[in-house]
């Protein structure tokens, strides 16, 4: 399935989600402008390494800070190729704005940076001895959409969904698009911890953190009781009042 729009319109102007992919692109930019080797050292300095924390003096050895916390945010802003920096901006330019319409820009930006952190922090956990760094928004978008899911339960996603090889657009209710979303998050996280430690890949438990954070604490960053419109698969409008 592949998000295609959702059918909640935003009253303001997402500032904070145009800012936050515009310094993504820009990061990646910089990314493509220097050789690999280069590349390599900043995802390790930048990025979130498990044993940097967890074996000092393999750290130590590498050149790496043992006290240094700051890639748990800079890491939220580095992309490993074209199709993981699309896909991820992708999902916050859909979900992102109504979010950010319901908290706030000031609010949006900081549960944004929470999201990401808390996801770091329990791809850290999940994976005490890795020595991959780990780069990438999506576990802060993670984040988002646990948000959304509370926010907008009944809010539908126009969704791309081939069947035989046919495109078709279905409008799925967004809490059950995030439930299937969030269980094949789980599932693959589970069988991740099966796999052999330090071979790369999705960093499944980051997007598991970041998701149960956002439904957690999503409603300490709301703002007052205001009303919400939404459009059904027929085109309908209907509205509901949110805390």
């Amino acid at each position: 399935m592949f998000p295609i729009k959702d059918t909640i319109p935003t009253r303001k102007p997402p500032l904070i989600t145009w800012l936050i992919i515009g310094i993504n692109v820009i990061i990646f930019m910089f990314e493509l402008s220097v050789p690999r080797d280069v590349l390599n050292k900043i995802f390790y300095i930048f990025g979130v390494v498990p044993a940097r924390y967890s074996h000092p003096q393999w750290a130590m050895w590498l050149g790496l800070r043992i006290d240094d916390w700051w890639p748990f945010v800079t890491s939220m802003f580095l992309h490993g190729g074209w199709m993981h920096l699309i896909s991820n901006m992708w999902t916050l330019w859909i979900f992102g704005d109504n979010v950010e319409d319901r908290m706030g820009h000031l609010r949006f930006f900081v549960f944004y940076l929470l999201s990401g952190i808390i996801a770091g922090l329990v791809h850290f956990i999940f994976n005490y001895n890795s020595t991959i760094p780990t780069v990438g928004a999506s576990g802060a978008i993670a984040g988002v959409l646990g948000a959304y899911m509370v926010l907008f339960p009944r809010a539908n996603i126009i969704t791309l969904v081939p069947i035989f090889f046919y495109p078709m657009f279905i409008a799925i209710p967004a809490v059950f698009y995030l439930f299937v979303w969030f269980f094949s998050q789980f599932l693959s996280g589970l069988i991740a911890l099966a796999s052999p430690s330090n071979v790369g890949g999705v960093a499944w438990w980051a997007h598991i953190g970041g998701f149960v954070f956002g439904l957690i604490v999503v409603k300490i960053f709301v703002r007052s009781k205001e009303k919400y419109y939404y459009f059904d698969e027929f085109g309908y409008r209907s509205s509901w009042n949110y805390y």
